[in-house]
């Protein structure tokens, strides 16, 4: 599976974009032969398990300019490095505990000339607080905790047509984990394959809590 992927689903992308995009399979499958930050069995995937996946988000929301975003336990980049290059007005920093996973962030976001990302080894509790319109995350933790890290550093003022929040990537059964949010918060589930017609992306879900 190639970058041809991505297009099938979104257009309007400049030419610097569609090579940026284009670059990542080969750049990951080189970094995860040293460093696994993806599953080996799976790299074969990466454009429609992660990159895609990673860009559910941006049928959810078009972040606009000036907007800041925070991924947290990035991984290897994902989200936060497919929207980065979908929304290049917007700024992301991405974080994770793991230092050799940052390294590789780092690396892909330079190799493609990425300007608009600052990949940092630190962890969630540590980053100075109110500083963010949206948190954004796939695959770190059960949506109490997630909320527990997010809610301190979502910032007041608005600057999109959706509040500011935390959007997580999430799979199977997530209701019980809505359930165990705060009471009163404000929450939005969007499945995936409403999106994307690939088996993949059954019961894989967009769930949105607003700040």
């Amino acid at each position: 599976m190639n970058e041809s992927i991505i297009t099938k689903y979104f257009s309007d992308f400049t030419p610097e974009q569609l090579k940026q995009f284009a670059a990542l399979g080969d750049l990951y499958k080189d970094w995860n032969s040293k460093i696994n930050v993806i599953s080996r069995k799976d790299i074969d995937n990466i454009y429609e398990h992660h990159i895609l996946h990673s860009l559910a988000i941006a049928v959810f929301i078009e972040f606009k300019a000036g907007t800041k975003i925070i991924d947290l336990g990035t991984g290897g980049g994902f989200p936060g490095i497919p929207l980065a290059i979908m929304f290049p007005e917007a700024q992301f920093h991405l974080v994770d505990g793991t230092r050799k996973k940052i390294k590789v962030v780092q690396e892909v976001a330079d190799a493609i000339n990425l300007k608009n990302l600052k990949a940092e080894h630190i962890r969630a509790e540590e980053v100075k607080a109110r500083q963010y319109d949206f948190v954004v995350c796939r695959a770190v933790a059960q949506l109490p905790q997630l909320w527990i890290w997010s809610e301190r550093l979502l910032r007041d003022r608005q600057t999109n047509v959706i509040p500011n929040g935390l959007i997580a990537l999430k799979g199977g059964a997530v209701d019980k984990e809505i359930k165990a949010l705060p009471r009163g918060s404000y929450t939005d589930k969007e499945e995936i394959s409403n999106f994307f017609e690939e088996e993949y992306y059954k019961e894989k879900y967009i769930v949105y809590v607003q700040y």
